[in-house]
């Protein structure tokens, strides 16, 4: 190893544990340190004295951020060790304690005397950053709206079921929820009126404005019995309503932040080429996997980093086959599952290998992984290659 001492950082929020060793195995440091620029500095600083440092962490990102930024802005190496990794890894030491600084021990005896478990740092690109922190935003919000129109559905089930029904898959139109806000429950939906319901529909459902409100009246008519709860729902589903367009018009906004960023890097044209992906599966490619694909050896690599490599068990005579990979990214693996999925309708070479799985006999979702692995071979020779993609040209007969 090429390290005089190696320190492994136990993080936490407000303190990190640090345990620095030696080629020795002798502990230098072993002590708590407040999450701050200054306290880093000064145990980074003290163990450069003593000749070439590697800092090990065991987290990158959220609470150890802190201490790769100023590690790497003094010029000090930096290395991970993934959680997992390090919780067998403390199964190989003595006792059954779970404290900070056995953790840090663990993670600094690691790298001294097993460092290919080690994980190069790789430090992503300002635009790489952006997207994964603009995406996990939008994350955040998607799964809100999910569950504001659940309760709106909910609550509507609860009160009228007849009129849950007749919206359907339209309970989170644009249109509904301008209604609902305006009118707030079956109430006042039938003092509205069927007109004035479609007058009001028409302006953000042009197109479906009056099957709509013809089946919002029916549904209405279809219950005239006051369920209890019915008065209070009526002041929420305004809100609900109103909360779920908020949320899609914050969406748009990161959408078009997005798209900014992606336009603006070199690699944009070049993933969008490829049949299925668009401006949002292109973001979460450059934010999982960056600019380039200089860590992943092979395509294969890459695609078990994706978790779309099956995983081969085999024991004896007993055990014998591949099973799905349930590990792997799975913001990668959605990804790409996607732009499979997208692909069936817009890339006819695509349909053509889908086929050829199902008539193999693999259902639906495991065809679409095996088309998933097959394009993500093509990913790994377009960003290596810096080239768009080309279709596949059918061998002369």
């Amino acid at each position: 190893m090429d390290y005089d001492v190696v320190i492994g950082l136990d993080v936490g929020k407000a303190a990190h544990h640090a345990c620095a060793l030696d080629q020795g195995g002798r502990r230098l440091v072993d002590r708590e340190i407040t999450n701050t620029e200054s306290s880093l500095r000064a145990i980074f600083t003290s163990m450069a004295a003593q000749g070439r440092v590697l800092v090990v962490v065991d987290q990158l990102h959220s609470i150890g951020a802190l201490p790769v930024a100023v590690a790497q802005a003094m010029g000090v190496d930096v290395a991970y060790l993934p959680g997992l990794s390090m919780r067998r890894l403390a199964d190989l030491h003595p006792g059954n304690a779970k404290t900070d600084a056995r953790d840090a021990y663990v993670i600094a005896h690691a790298a001294l005397t097993m460092p290919h478990t080690l994980r190069a740092l790789d430090v992503p690109s300002e635009a790489q950053a952006d997207l994964a922190m603009l995406l996990g935003y939008d994350d955040d919000l998607a799964a809100q709206v999910t569950a504001a129109i659940n309760r709106l559905r909910g609550l509507l089930v609860q009160i009228h079921p007849s009129l849950e029904k007749a919206l359907g898959d339209n309970v989170a139109h644009a249109g509904v929820l301008h209604l609902l806000i305006k009118a707030g429950g079956p109430d006042g939906l039938r003092t509205m009126g069927k007109t004035r319901i479609d007058t009001t529909l028409r302006k953000h459902a042009p197109r479906i404005h009056e099957r709509l409100a013809t089946e919002i009246w029916d549904g209405l008519a279809a219950q005239t019995v006051i369920v209890p709860g019915t008065t209070a729902a009526a002041k929420v589903l305004p809100g609900l309503a109103a909360q779920i367009l908020q949320l899609r018009d914050q969406r748009k906004e990161i959408a078009k932040d997005v798209e900014k960023v992606l336009d603006a890097h070199p690699l944009a044209k070049i993933l969008t080429s490829m049949p299925g992906v668009g401006v949002k599966i292109a973001a979460r490619l450059l934010a999982e996997i960056g600019g380039d694909v200089t860590a992943f050896p092979t395509a294969a690599h890459l695609a078990a980093y994706a978790g779309l490599a099956p995983v081969t068990k085999r024991s004896g005579t007993s055990i014998r086959g591949e099973h799905p990979n349930r590990g792997g990214n799975k913001r990668l693996k959605n990804a790409m599952f996607m732009a499979a999925f997208t692909s069936l309708r817009a890339d006819p070479a695509s349909r053509t290998y889908y086929d050829r799985k199902r008539a193999q006999g693999k259902k639906h979702n495991a065809a679409l992984i095996c088309l998933a692995r097959r394009k993500t071979d093509v990913l790994f020779a377009m960003i290596r290659d810096h080239q768009p993609y080309t279709p596949s040209q059918p061998a002369a007969a």
